[in-house]
């Protein structure tokens, strides 16, 4: 993997997130380098969900109130179900997401994560994949759905 030196990654998430999709991704952006901060409505702590039960417990580094999308470089929208639905209501968080789209910068959407791009009404015209259960909500959105990997 490219080093990702000096890079910022905010992971914005809530209680819910599907455990393995938010630490995976921190554990290999750390590893090349980047600095990666845990984006929570939370104050404090955030508590994964590992398949059919209640996991461990992550530290909030920024809440969304005080996150701002100009200190990040990417963001990460890890899934779970209960996660997007969540954020999908919270004003600050969709307004982040929101900002990060109008910027251009990459954002990762993994399994349920597009849920939460779908609330900020700008992914009409936008090719994406997803999990199968998002498809019809990302088709309504006005997005050109595909079964693929990026490359």
């Amino acid at each position: 993997m490219k080093s990702l030196q000096g890079k910022k990654i905010a992971i914005l998430t809530e209680t819910g997130f599907e455990e393995v999709e938010l630490t995976s991704p921190k554990q290999a952006l750390e590893e090349a380098g980047a600095e990666v901060h845990i984006v929570s409505p939370q104050k404090e702590k955030v508590k994964a969900w590992d398949h059919d039960h209640w996991s461990i417990e992550l530290n909030v580094d920024k809440n969304i109130k005080d996150a701002k999308e100009e200190d990040y470089d990417a963001l990460i929208l890890p899934g779970g179900v209960l996660n997007p639905d969540k954020l999908r209501i919270d004003e600050n968080a969709v307004k982040f997401v929101k900002e990060f789209l109008e910027s251009g910068k990459p954002i990762a959407a993994i399994c349920h994560g597009p849920q939460t791009l779908i609330e900020t009404g700008l992914l009409e015209g936008r090719t994406m994949t997803s999990y199968p259960s998002v498809k019809t909500d990302l088709i309504n959105a006005g997005v050109g759905w595909v079964d693929r990997s990026s490359s």
